[in-house]
């Protein structure tokens, strides 16, 4: 499918930049709002769809921040508003965090989604259809095509 996707106004993703998404339906390859709209979308259809915070990224928490020790980043990284980080959680699952500001050795950590809180204004078209192959069902994403064995 092709897509743009307009935060606020600007255009903030699209697949003019990373060519049409492939998706497997059903396996929340996409964000859950927008699966649900292009249910049913055939060929050459576009349609405009409005995700809620809830149905997106989440509302924003006011409690997702952290205070943390200047000298636990690495030393050749930048630790200033707006750098963004890959952590992980004490499972090892991969957590989002920017440093939302910088007072002498306290840097303190925003674990929104930058997209937390925000409508999300998709545009959406169908570009092709098709069955999805055995091996992508059982690996539960779409394989790029030119990948056929």
């Amino acid at each position: 499918m092709e897509y743009s996707l307009r935060v606020e106004g600007e255009v903030i993703d699209s697949s003019e930049q990373q060519g049409p998404m492939e998706f497997l339906a059903g396996h929340h390859n996409v964000i859950s709002g927008l699966e649900r709209e292009m249910i049913g979308m055939k060929i050459g259809e576009s349609k405009d769809v409005l995700i809620a915070p809830a149905d997106g990224y989440g509302e924003f928490d006011e409690e997702a921040f952290s205070d943390e020790e200047r000298d636990k980043f690495p030393k050749d990284m930048p630790v200033k508003p707006g750098v963004e980080l890959q952590l992980s959680d004490e499972e090892g699952q991969p957590m989002y965090a920017r440093i939302q500001s910088v007072e002498g050795e306290k840097v303190r950590l925003n674990y929104n989604h930058p997209l937390a809180g925000k409508e999300l204004h998709f545009n959406v078209k169908v570009v092709g259809l098709r069955q999805a192959t055995q091996e992508e069902l059982e690996h539960g994403h779409a394989h790029e095509s030119g990948h056929h064995h």
